[in-house]
């Protein structure tokens, strides 16, 4: 059998969308954890950023920590990761909480986990590592991972950009819904805004629905209907 050279050894085949998590084990700020197998039952939020002791970082991390609770009431658990040393992410979490302020927040603790990957084992079977931005620190990946341990979106930053926490919460806010209603959210959508309806599967299902005889369901054509749905009926976890 011929092994390739390292030069043209076959690409790593990244994680998509609708594929099972990649399982791996690691040590963590909070012990040590098997995922996704420890979070059945949960959503998951696994994220990643380039270094401990960076400004950007550390603001979302602060961000991160300080939101956290909104997280957890979408049953939603927050798992952050990057390629430092498990003594560097203590240290950078006791400096942030005994010394940092960021948006008039001060003492912060993050509570959540917080991966060691020296190795980039699990950078790497994430896709992580980017080596057009770096080949040495991760990018901020966000991974969002449901309850099955199926990966359903997923969102890359480059290392200069800090994330938007408002739209971390919209998609799992959106996905859940989605899963529990079966509709899908147009562009720009915000909890409580009118969400569409898939395309109805027979014409007579459609003909009604243009007729205005489905309850609650309103069209601007045969494939784009809407309806209402509050937000006391999203799947808020």
């Amino acid at each position: 059998m011929t092994t390739l050279p390292d030069s043209i050894a076959m690409p790593v085949t990244l994680p998509r969308i609708g594929d099972k998590a990649p399982s791996f084990k690691a040590v963590t700020t909070q012990g040590n954890i098997s995922f996704p197998e420890d979070y059945k039952g949960k959503w998951v939020i696994l994220f990643s950023h380039p270094a401990d002791f960076t400004p950007v970082c550390t603001s979302e991390f602060i961000t991160f920590a300080r939101r956290e609770r909104e997280f957890n009431q979408l049953n939603t658990q927050l798992v952050g990761l990057s390629v430092d040393g498990l003594y560097s992410h203590i240290a950078w979490l006791r400096t942030i909480k005994d010394k940092i302020e960021f948006r008039g927040w001060k003492n912060t603790e993050v509570k959540f986990p917080l991966i060691e990957d020296i190795t980039m084992e699990v950078a790497k079977k994430y896709g992580m590592i980017q080596p057009n931005e770096s080949s040495t620190k991760a990018v901020r990946a966000v991974f969002f991972i449901d309850p099955k341990g199926i990966i359903r979106a997923m969102i890359y930053y480059p290392l200069s950009l800090g994330r938007n926490f408002d739209e971390l919460k919209r998609v799992i806010i959106a996905l859940q819904s989605a899963d529990k209603h079966g509709v899908a959210m147009p562009a720009d959508w915000q909890p409580g805004e009118d969400v569409i309806v898939p395309p109805a599967n027979s014409c007579g299902v459609a003909a009604d629905r243009m007729a205005g005889k489905e309850e609650g369901v309103y069209c601007k054509d045969w494939f784009f209907c809407m309806k209402p749905l509050k937000k006391e009926e999203l799947e808020l976890a």
